[in-house]
């Protein structure tokens, strides 16, 4: 959901999430992971760092939604140069949150798709929106979220799919810019204050 030249990419999920695939990993380990994982929760008003992956901060709309529910601070989702081979990447977000105070970290990633409508069958192709072009015809356009949610102290974690949202608008090539705006912020604060509310339910005490 990130454009322009000031785009370096995403937060890769392995070193959010403290996931090493090159780390050799015995039986026992697994076992004591499991043995100490636990449901993460937190206390109705816990701060929470929250990043918006490939941002240098988190959507005004998304923050807002979830500051009633939670103490929001903003932190860089823009992937440092090398941050992909950094094994202790995990670790240093879970110490950067608690020099803030914040009990979790909120990583979400988002993806903006526009689809095509086949008329014979009705299925819609999806892809990923590049560049912003879209053509001057009837738009559908959807938004797929994800988020993954870490306590600062055990690095316990768990990730939330809420369902994609659509909407369908239609424009020409004089007012293509102004609609696709209004439709991009549309889709955005429905989908941020679906996902607020689906954060609340599943994680809060």
């Amino acid at each position: 959901m990130n454009e322009g030249s000031a785009y370096k990419g995403e937060l890769s999920e392995f070193n959010v999430l403290g996931i090493r695939p090159d780390e050799s990993i015995s039986d026992e380990q697994i076992k004591s992971a499991l043995e100490a994982s636990k449901l993460v929760r937190f206390k109705p008003g816990s701060r929470v760092l929250l990043i918006q992956s490939g941002a240098q901060f988190p959507d005004q709309p998304m923050v807002k939604a979830l500051s009633g529910p939670f103490t929001v601070s903003g932190f860089s989702g823009v992937p440092e140069s090398g941050s992909s081979a950094t094994s202790d990447y995990a670790q240093s977000l879970r110490l950067a949150a608690a020099r803030a105070g914040a009990t979790g970290v909120m990583v979400y990633w988002g993806v903006l798709e526009t689809g095509t409508e086949n008329l014979a069958t009705k299925a819609i192709s999806w892809v990923p929106i590049v560049g912003g072009v879209l053509p001057d015809e009837t738009q559908k356009m959807r938004i797929r979220l994800k988020v993954a949610v870490i306590d600062v102290v055990s690095g316990t974690w768990d990730m939330l799919y809420p369902e994609p949202l659509e909407d369908q608008a239609a424009s020409g090539h004089y007012t293509r810019y102004t609609s696709d705006q209004e439709q991009v912020a549309k889709l955005k604060e429905a989908a941020y204050n679906a996902t607020a509310t689906l954060l609340k339910a599943r994680f809060m005490e």
